[in-house]
């Protein structure tokens, strides 16, 4: 196996301006999200055989699978790498607004409103402590649920399909917002690329 590549931004680095800025994009994308691929990359070439014909999501599915004694390098690169993913794509500047279709009425069902949900989401990425992220997934019963994990442990591995991260390590946020997390959450709601949650949630819900 060659090893996983770096999917394209789906945006310019200023794109997402004001919200976060030019260079905060490029350092994130450019730098940590390349540094996770690279060194998940030189995982692969000692194991080529256990990552064949794998995707990067069913390795972290069953994580009690991994070599052990590279276990948790895949955890924390191949999280990395693949929260990294799924943020990228989960931010677009023709974002903002409210989640529509099938996904909009289960958010009802499951927390009353969106901006029900919206405070619980902002609620946990906030008071995630030290590096992480908060979560909108689909749980084992395919229902809606928020979580936040630590560092780069991924949402498959404890067994939950990942709709939507709000990044919330300090380099997606700290050279505008300083140590002001809370600000960056309230304001990351106005870039969320809803179209793509709903992808993601109809998707699974499929399967």
């Amino acid at each position: 196996m060659a090893g996983y590549i770096l999917p394209p931004l789906p945006y310019a680095y200023n794109a997402l301006e004001p919200i976060i800025d030019a260079k905060t994009v490029e350092i994130h994308y450019t730098k940590h999200h390349k540094a996770y691929l690279d060194k998940l990359n030189e995982l692969v070439k000692r194991y080529p055989s256990f990552f064949e014909g794998k995707s990067i999501e069913e390795v972290l599915s069953q994580p009690e699978e991994i070599p052990a004694d590279i276990r948790q390098d895949v955890i924390n690169q191949g999280g990395g790498y693949d929260n990294h993913n799924l943020y990228f794509y989960s931010l677009s500047p023709n974002g903002g607004g409210k989640p529509y279709g099938k996904l909009a009425k289960e958010i009802n069902l499951t927390f009353g409103s969106f901006n029900q949900l919206k405070q619980l989401l902002s609620q946990a990425s906030i008071s995630q402590f030290g590096s992480g992220y908060g979560w909108l997934v689909l749980n084992n019963q395919k229902k809606l649920q928020v979580a936040k994990t630590l560092n780069q442990n991924s949402p498959l591995s404890a067994g939950y399909t990942p709709l939507l991260n709000i990044d919330v390590w300090e380099h997606a946020y700290y050279l505008k917002y300083q140590n002001r997390r809370a600000d960056y959450v309230d304001a990351i709601f106005e870039i969320i690329n809803w179209d793509e949650v709903e992808r993601r949630y109809e998707e699974a819900m499929n399967k």
